[in-house]
């Protein structure tokens, strides 16, 4: 019964020793095979492996493509404008031995927490150089390229790669976004205010332009009216001193009529003269001054 039981244990011993012999490897993994914690070799290719029971140690890593995604950090370009970043990356095993020195035990999170670190430093460093409109802008991509390149080689220690970087989100820190809106405010009312002022200077041109033509078109008109006056006049006269040659006594009462029509203008004209006046002379009689005999004033 002894030996029975001896027998079931040593078969029972040898079924767990030969199933931890072997190991499979998947073909989204690599595998390591360590033997007191050294590297002793590198499997990458899928399939059954034997390994030595209680002395070799088989780790295991994803092979496939892993996401990294950052905590908000908060970066201040070269305008001093501060910015919040979300930023995230892919990345993947390039070298299962490196990447077992470099991070031991601790494996993809461990690694994790220092590419982290990494990305959070290039974040800093490339958008520290540039101003907060290329960050808000589509150029930010040849930025991500830049960040991406630098932290590549800042992980190869890592035997890692990383594949690419991307920039989620940029926004102002919520502390800052009412001053912010204030000074947008202020530089839009200051733009506002530059345009008012150049159109009212050009208006202002234009209304002097039109005044100048306006003043000289005026005398320019009246330029040509007192000509046209003055050759009216000159005709006039010329009119008035042939007919004063011809027949001085029509001249005379002529003017007299003249001076009778603009003495009598109004409602309540009145004259104080002395009956024996000559205004008189062409209303006491139908003859002229030098043809009618002299009379006493009644």
């Amino acid at each position: 019964m002894r030996r029975t039981q001896i027998l079931i244990g040593v078969v029972v011993a040898a079924i767990v020793i030969a199933l931890n012999s072997f190991y499979i490897v998947d073909e989204r993994e690599k595998a390591l095979k360590l033997r007191f914690g050294e590297v002793k070799a590198e499997i990458d290719t899928p399939g059954l492996y034997f390994r030595v029971p209680v002395f070799d140690e088989i780790a295991k890593y994803d092979d496939r493509i892993l996401p990294l995604d950052t905590n908000p950090l908060e970066v201040t370009p070269a305008d001093d404008r501060r910015l919040v970043v979300d930023a995230f990356a892919r990345w993947r095993i390039s070298n299962a031995t490196q990447f077992r020195r470099a991070v031991g035990a601790s494996g993809i999170e461990g690694a994790r927490v220092r590419l982290q670190r990494i990305l959070n430093a290039q974040l800093r460093q490339v958008l520290g150089q540039v101003d907060s409109g290329a960050v808000l802008s589509a150029d930010r991509v040849a930025l991500m390229n830049q960040i991406r390149d630098k932290a590549r080689v800042e992980s190869e220690d890592l035997g890692v790669e990383i594949i690419d970087v991307r920039i989620k989100r940029a926004d102002l820190p919520v502390q800052n976004l009412q001053a912010t809106y204030e000074r947008m405010r202020a530089e839009r009312e200051r733009e506002a205010a530059d345009e008012i002022a150049r159109g009212k200077e050009a208006a202002q041109r234009v209304q002097a332009q039109a005044d100048r033509t306006v003043i000289e078109t005026t005398s320019e008109a009246q330029k040509q009216a007192e000509i046209v006056r003055g050759e009216a006049d000159a005709r006039r006269n010329a009119i008035f001193a042939e007919a004063f040659g011809r027949d001085p006594e029509f001249f005379a009462f002529y003017r007299s009529l003249r001076a009778y029509e603009e003495s009598l203008k109004g409602s309540n004209s009145t004259l104080v003269i002395t009956p024996d006046s000559e205004f008189f002379e062409y209303l006491k009689s139908d003859v002229g001054a030098s043809q009618a005999p002299s009379q006493p004033a009644q």
